[in-house]
């Protein structure tokens, strides 16, 4: 299976380009080459998609859980039997390495099958009533339609995160992929889903840039919610369009997550976790490290192991199994990631490390004498860049992990696991994991953040709460006797 002859839109269970006159390039991040050119969805096209999913979801919303479960298992089955391919197009419209195209594969096929449950959770409630005579029934019921904007940097599971567990709750979908990853993140979840049997004008995808569809992705009457995952500042923006809409939004933002390594640590596991929590997929994660926050106690020798342990990882091309640090998504990143670091040295902080960049290859770079008001220290770092800060006590981790407008996720290594949770508690932030990478998403836990991270949580039965809405239907038994009668 190759997944770049897909054409660019799936409307309404037809694959065809889109109608704007803007064509749109997708191109491998590494290299530079062409993998396919489009024409960009329009207006009306997305118009058409919306009307789409809103009346194939009315009779979706109706099938037996046993069947919609049956969609949801055949997808697995797909992405099992195309894993080969599905590996090659993430390694080659992505830029991620093989171990990373593995890793969001797996995560990608646990999501669909706990996603698979969901029709058998639609459940409801009898309640009593002060009235005599009176029945109060309340129903779980789907919210219509879903639009789903995803990023570029994990699209396949980010994808996937909104677009199946929104259909599993009965829920027509439009996905908009990022531009530059709309494979992966589009066009080949239509196929898998296609391929399973979901039921035509279900699912829709559009492809396409802001500058043709302007805020009609958000403001379009039909959708009842919007699910973004992003930068801070396009999710700002969202949430403020879709407020003034009165559609729900759940959004999964930026990070600036702290890693923070106690005096009583393990050395060893708290520098792997470290490692790993950095420079996977180039530190183009919202979860990961971008700040590790060391006690004094141990602050030379953890800096010592982890800089010989960074000094390890092999950058280059992502088709080769050995490579641990691919490219960056774009030249556009790599510019902002080179005025990061640049302003990084004019503050005062000391490259340890200091890789090269060639083309979009960004190679480790590692900060000390860093300082919490430093904005390297303070705004996230989409790069394998990091930074490292001394505390010399327990104040001074709260101060320092706390000094920032992001509240995604984190880490805590401690041998004194309750001491780690009592910390823990006092972090802003809507994740954070004892001895463990700050990189965690399991398919039954609430997931999100707080402050500039986002809004609102997904994962098992909060996605059941976000894509899903509550409908009361009381029956009165008896005549009542009203006023007036």
């Amino acid at each position: 299976m190759t997944f770049k002859n897909l054409p660019s839109q799936y409307i309404n269970g037809e694959w065809r380009e889109g109608t704007s006159s803007l064509s749109m390039e997708n191109r491998n991040p590494y290299c530079g080459e062409l993998l396919a050119t489009y024409k960009a969805a329009s207006k009306e096209d997305l118009d058409k998609a919306y009307h789409a999913a809103a009346t194939a979801q009315l009779k979706w919303s109706q099938t037996n859980p046993v069947i919609q479960r049956e969609v949801f298992e055949k997808a697995v089955q797909y992405i099992e039997e195309n894993h080969a391919a599905i590996v090659d197009i993430i390694i080659e419209e992505i830029g991620g390495t093989r171990l990373k195209a593995e890793f969001e594969i797996g995560l990608v096929i646990n999501l669909i099958k706990e996603a698979s449950t969901f029709p058998f959770r639609m459940e409801g409630k009898i309640l009593t009533s002060p009235i005599d005579h009176k029945e109060n029934r309340v129903y779980r019921v789907p919210i219509g339609v879903v639009g789903v904007i995803s990023p570029f940097n994990f699209p396949f599971f980010l994808s996937m995160k909104s677009v199946a567990t929104a259909l599993a709750t009965g829920n027509g979908v439009v996905l908009k992929p990022h531009e530059h990853t709309s494979i992966t993140g589009g066009t080949m979840i239509a196929k898998i889903f296609e391929s399973a049997g979901l039921p035509k004008g279900l699912l829709n995808v559009i492809t396409t840039e802001i500058s043709e569809i302007g805020d009609l992705f958000i403001e379009h009457p039909i959708p009842r919610a919007i699910s973004f995952t992003g930068s801070t500042k396009i999710g700002k923006h969202i949430g403020a369009v879709a407020g003034k809409n009165l559609k729900e939004v759940h959004l999964e933002l930026g990070g600036n997550s702290a890693l923070i390594v106690l005096e009583d640590a393990d050395l060893e596991l708290a520098v792997s976790a470290a490692v790993f929590s950095r420079f996977t997929h180039q530190g183009q994660i919202c979860m990961s490290a971008n700040r590790l926050i060391v006690h004094e106690a141990i602050y030379e020798e953890f800096v010592k192991k982890y800089i010989a342990k960074v000094a390890t990882l092999t950058c280059g091309d992502p088709k080769n199994p050995n490579t641990i640090i691919g490219p960056l998504i774009n030249e556009q990143q790599v510019k902002a990631t080179r005025a990061l670091i640049e302003k990084g040295i004019r503050e005062g902080a000391h490259p340890i490390i200091k890789g090269n960049i060639t083309g979009n290859i960004v190679e480790p770079v590692v900060f000390t004498e860093v300082t919490p008001d430093m904005e390297i220290a303070q705004e996230e770092v989409f790069a394998p860049v990091i930074s490292i800060l001394k505390v010399s006590n327990e104040k001074e981790v709260i101060e320092y992990a706390n000094n920032s407008l992001y509240g995604l996720s984190g880490a805590i290594h401690t041998k004194d696991v309750e001491r780690g949770a009592q910390l823990a508690k006092q972090l802003d932030t809507g994740m954070i994991h004892i001895n463990d990478t700050t990189i965690n998403d399991e398919p039954h836990v609430a997931f999100g953040g707080v402050k500039n991270s986002g809004i609102g949580r997904l994962n098992g039965e909060w996605s059941l709460d976000a894509f899903t809405t509550f409908k009361w239907i009381s029956i009165q038994h008896q005549a009542r006797q009203y006023p007036y009668s």
